[in-house]
């Protein structure tokens, strides 16, 4: 029997309508690996839907956690699986074809302790633009202090060094990703790695938060915002992520 090679980790609320896609994309990237295995647990978070069964249907192993927590969920993913890779994607988003590929490249290298991806929304408008800048602006912060371009969505390290850095803070309800981030870049400061952006590699993300409350409502509700990137406001957190579908 092959040892697992990569663990694709995907939390999923009601997520019937996108996680179809996903798993196809992330089909289509372990093929690019093979012969070597990948597995992909999907983390089945207070679903009232058929994401459970569309998981199964397509092969994932399902894993149940009903936290409102999206770090809880993330972590609860990583243990339940036994790759040597991690890798993280959101249910309503494609990695690309070449994604496992390029990131076992890098892993390889021996120069990097891990890293992200470029994330592009699957339509794109002015109002769609603007809010991405004004969340960059928020973003500013992180990069300075970690003198490096950190990007969230989707994350790939090595699982024992998933486990070095504590996994996702589950004492944050929404920047987890960003402090993940932040974390592992510094560990591997500490050994002389760099954090990585794929260069080739990237995820298509659903825009259905513009499509739900309007391509400026970013920066329309700029308090909301601003407590969303305090990453501890349960409110604020609810309203965008939680309470959602």
């Amino acid at each position: 029997m092959r040892k697992i090679s990569f663990s694709v980790i995907i939390p999923a609320h009601n997520e019937e309508a996108y996680l179809g896609k996903c798993l196809r994309a992330v089909h289509a990237a372990a093929a690019s690996v093979l012969p070597l295995k990948t597995e992909v647990i999907v983390v089945a978070n207070r679903c009232t839907d058929q994401t459970a069964a569309v998981a199964e249907a397509m092969g994932a192993r399902v894993v149940h956690n009903d936290e409102k927590c999206i770090a809880a969920v993330r972590n609860a993913g990583v243990r339940a699986s036994s790759g040597k890779i991690i890798v993280t994607c959101d249910a309503d988003s494609c990695m690309t074809a070449d994604t496992l590929k390029e990131v076992r490249q890098l892993l390889k290298s021996g120069r990097y302790i891990g890293g992200g991806a470029k994330t592009v929304f699957d339509r794109m408008s002015l109002g769609i633009l603007c809010s991405t800048l004004y969340v960059a602006a928020h973003i500013v912060p992180y990069w300075i202090r970690s003198r490096a371009l950190l990007t969230g969505g989707m994350f790939w390290c090595y699982r024992s060094d998933f486990d070095a850095v504590g996994g996702f803070d589950e004492s944050c309800v929404s920047l987890e990703d960003l402090d993940f981030a932040a974390r592992l870049k510094a560990l591997g400061d500490t050994r002389g790695l760099k954090y990585g952006i794929l260069r080739h590699a990237y995820a298509v993300t659903s825009a259905r938060k513009f499509d739900r409350f309007g391509d400026w409502y970013l920066i329309r509700d700029r308090a909301l915002t601003r407590q969303l990137f305090t990453g501890k406001n349960r409110e604020a957190a609810d309203k965008f992520y939680y309470d959602v579908r």
